[in-house]
């Protein structure tokens, strides 16, 4: 079921690339009308394509899913970007995409299982100390929603969000068990912490009105044809977000490292949370760039991860996962006007992005550097803390989000390679 999950997943998102309908980056998107309309050659959307996506797969993508065991989803759609993009523009082409995007994914499950049976039958195991990146992830992930207050309102109002979500972190964890009947209910004081830390964000974004004086620009008019484009191929995007879902129900793949490392601690609910969040912080740079370019994303805006958190059924999953990517390019238009209405919640959405790439930056920094100091404790922080400041100098550094993971990691490997040749012992 998994491999044929993510072979059907890889080989779509390959040829909606190769046909232009959906890229996952979110800089190539403006870029592909450019080609399609013929005023890009293939050289040239091929490089580009290239260039914005192989360094995030190699040094973000497929890092952070060694570390949890679980493919962080910018691992196989960046790599289909690319694969679509190099793929001929034809119908041999559209073949060929999709052959090498579904032996692409199923590459990434088979490869990443390798990897983590490889480690396991290394002389010093590390795989156990790896799994202590998370860790941080876990406890922090609900404080994003303060930063994003405080970016757009203000430290005292990000303060003000932070404590009130602190304080019902703290009532759920002590007083958040309930029991109807013969069932217990238990609050996550995690989760909890996340949702009024949301409400309270939307609150204050809402109370951000339109200015009435200043000229509206309605995007959904000028660009009605790209519009149409992207109605046009509905039911191809409505299948890729059903298989997006059914690969998360089945926690094969996550959205973010925030769900994905949630989801391997077994958190779902928590990590429905938390892509939920996200999912909100996506809407306005999703229907801005699908209107005006006519392509839209293969995740959507990432409603459909949150069904495959909350629905463990597989089939389910896919059925209502595509439900919800028509939804969203049925209601682009409403959306458009919406966003133009309230102006706060438009300028939330890059505040969420912002706030959590900021916190998961700290978050898996510090679990790598747990994770190396369980493995080799003094030599493991050198190593990761060296591999930080280094990365810095470089002309191509890698990003920050990855080097907790890529740190760890190294740190196992290193100790490995220093116990064979005998400058490495294990501890007692």
């Amino acid at each position: 079921m998994n491999y044929v999950v993510i072979a059907l997943l890889g080989a779509l998102a390959a040829v909606l690339s190769n046909m232009g309908v959906a890229v996952f980056n979110d800089g190539l998107r403006p870029i592909v009308p450019e080609y399609m309309e013929g005023r890009m050659d293939k050289k040239a959307i091929v490089a580009t394509s290239f260039a914005m996506s192989f360094g995030l797969v190699v040094g973000y993508g497929i890092p952070v899913s060694i570390a949890a065991s679980i493919i962080l989803i910018h691992s196989i759609l960046l790599g289909t970007d690319i694969i679509g993009t190099w793929a001929p523009r034809s119908k041999n082409g559209v073949m060929i995409a999709g052959a090498a995007g579904a032996l692409y994914g199923v590459g990434l499950v088979a490869g990443l299982q390798f990897i983590v049976d490889l480690f396991a039958m290394l002389p010093v195991n590390f795989l156990g100390s790896l799994s202590q990146v998370s860790a941080p992830v876990t406890a922090a992930f609900a404080i994003f929603p303060a930063l994003v207050v405080a970016y757009q309102f203000g430290y005292k109002n990000g303060m003000i969000t932070f404590i009130i979500s602190f304080l019902v972190r703290q009532i759920a964890m002590y007083f958040g068990k309930f029991t109807l009947g013969t069932a217990s209910i238990s609050l996550n004081p995690e989760g909890m912490a996340l949702l009024t830390g949301m409400i309270i964000l939307l609150v204050y974004a809402t109370r951000e009105k339109q200015d009435k004086t200043a000229a509206s620009i309605d995007l959904t008019s000028i660009f009605a044809d790209r519009v149409k484009k992207i109605k046009k191929n509905l039911p191809i995007l409505a299948v890729m977000g059903g298989l997006i879902a059914a690969a998360t129900s089945l926690t094969i793949v996550a959205g973010d490292p925030i769900s994905l490392n949630l989801m391997a601690e077994g958190k779902l609910a928590e990590g429905g949370l938390a892509a939920l969040a996200r999912a909100i912080g996506f809407v306005p740079l999703v229907a801005t760039t699908a209107i005006t370019t006519g392509v839209y994303a293969p995740a959507g805006m990432t409603f459909v991860f949150v069904v495959g958190f909350f629905v463990t059924n597989p089939f389910l999953a896919f059925i209502l996962g595509a439900i919800i990517m028509a939804v969203e390019i049925l209601l682009l238009e409403v959306i458009s006007k919406g966003l133009d209405k309230f102006p706060g919640i438009k300028k939330a959405g890059d505040n969420i992005r912002t706030a959590m790439t900021k916190v998961l930056e700290v978050a898996l920094l510090l679990g790598g550097l747990l994770s190396a100091y369980a493995m080799a404790q003094a030599l493991g922080l050198y190593i990761v803390i060296g591999l930080y400041v280094l990365n810095k100098t470089s002309k191509k550094p890698i990003v920050e989000m990855a080097i907790g993971p890529v740190g760890a990691i190294a740190t196992g490997i290193i100790i490995n390679i220093l116990y064979l040749v005998g400058l490495y012992q294990i501890p007692a």
